[in-house]
């Protein structure tokens, strides 16, 4: 019985010690969600606005000088840019980015994939870890970028992809990354980088038409570069908010579960101290009345 109670004694410690160490963690991650959320609230509509007015712009612009980043041709090479965590304990965020990976390449580039024509570039440890335990083409030349997150390094990754594109190494390119709404939710999205993807031109709707200055040429050799940058970047802080999120509510969670199993515990060990009390008063007026006898 003894035994017993000093087993029940030492895991009640353990999970109070490791309650302490979710509940450290859900603090600094709650503190590192609030200037996350904070980065991509004020980034969001920005991007966003950008983002379609590259859309637009070439939409009503077919081919012409500067348009090589949004040339469409058949696809052959496909470069994937996936966007995971380099930490785990976040619940299932890193999980379903690379579920969604997988599942686009089975459902969209499967002919690709099987002739060896599919690379994933990773940001982030977690991914990168992953697809090359499972034998993916996985590159790990940006997967360090959340260690030292800045624009500048997220462009350099960004002007990398395009440089691949223009010389022809892959013919699309597409961001795997999840989206953030609020600490408890993020929402996972497959999003088109390379080539910039067309507004689909509604039947009897009015085209837009353009001013441009400078000339048309010069403007969007300029911008186009420019917003692709940013729509990674975008991305990125997107899937930085998520990560923080996604291990504040997994380490509330676990704090939650570590009270129900302390409250469990506790009910063991008094049920087995009561009887052990009781064990050994029966011993004693046991003894007693032999004594007596």
């Amino acid at each position: 019985m003894a035994g017993q109670l000093k087993e029940v004694r030492n895991r009640i410690k353990s999970v109070q010690s490791t309650q302490q160490i979710t509940k450290a963690m859900k603090m600094v991650s709650a503190a590192k969600l609030r200037r996350a959320q904070d980065a991509i609230i004020q980034m969001r509509p920005y991007a966003k606005k950008l983002q379609e007015l590259l859309s637009n712009i070439v939409s009503n612009n077919e081919g012409g000088s500067g348009m090589s980043l949004a040339t469409e041709r058949p696809v052959e090479k496909v470069l994937f840019i996936v966007l995971t965590s380099d930490r785990g304990l976040c619940g299932a965020f890193n999980s379903n980015v690379i579920k969604l990976t997988k599942t686009t390449i089975n459902e969209k580039y499967a002919n690709q994939f099987k002739k060896g024509n599919v690379t994933i570039w990773n940001i982030g440890k977690k991914g990168y870890e992953h697809f090359a335990k499972m034998k993916y083409n996985a590159d790990a030349t940006y997967k360090d970028i959340f260690l030292q997150l800045s624009f500048e390094n997220v462009q350099q990754a960004a002007q990398a992809a395009m440089k691949a594109f223009q010389e022809r190494q892959f013919d699309v390119a597409e961001i795997v990354y999840s989206q953030f709404k609020n600490a408890a939710t993020q929402r996972f999205e497959v999003e088109r980088f390379l080539p910039v993807p067309r507004v689909e031109k509604k039947q009897g709707a009015t085209q837009a038409d353009f001013i441009y200055d400078p000339a048309k040429e010069q403007l969007v050799a300029e911008l186009m570069p420019k917003i692709l940058n940013t729509q990674l970047y975008k991305a990125v802080l997107d899937s930085n908010a998520s990560e923080h999120g996604a291990r504040m509510t997994a380490m509330d969670k676990a704090s939650e579960n570590a009270n129900e199993m302390l409250r469990t515990l506790k009910i063991t060990y008094n049920r087995a101290r009561q009887a052990a009390i009781t064990t050994e008063l029966t011993e004693i007026v046991s003894g007693a009345a032999v004594l007596q006898g």
